[in-house]
């Protein structure tokens, strides 16, 4: 099983020895270009990444975050694929918005622990 770590914040959880633990294989990938290139040539199981939402940029337009594209993707390429986004609490009103999106992400606040990713995790 696979499993991508998408860090795009200095708060992403580091669990990769936890991931090992359960049979997961960890993919970090440290830009949402690289996680959708890898997307194409090696669809995850599961997907952790980091919510940044686009103040004032052009996430702010037509996209909501940094994982809009890479959400999307995940439609064609890896549709069953549970996805696990973490964010900092600031965020929860967009976050929300990007919920109602993707009603089948999971949403946690940093910071995020082994207890609370383990129930997500189970195939």
């Amino acid at each position: 099983m696979i499993l991508y770590s998408i860090l795009e914040s200095p708060l992403h959880p580091q669990l990769g020895s936890f991931y090992r633990s359960q049979g997961l294989n960890e993919v970090r990938l440290i830009s949402m270009r690289k996680a959708i290139q890898e997307l194409k040539r090696q669809p995850p199981d599961f997907v952790v990444a980091d919510f940044v939402y686009g103040y004032g940029n052009n996430y702010a337009g037509v996209n909501i975050s940094n994982l809009d594209v890479f959400l999307h993707s995940l439609a064609k390429y890896a549709k069953d694929c549970r996805v696990i986004v973490c964010y900092e609490k600031a965020d929860r009103q967009h976050v929300e918005k990007l919920e109602a999106l993707f009603p089948s992400i999971t949403t946690l606040v940093y910071p995020v622990a082994e207890a609370a990713i383990f129930p997500y995790l189970k195939s």
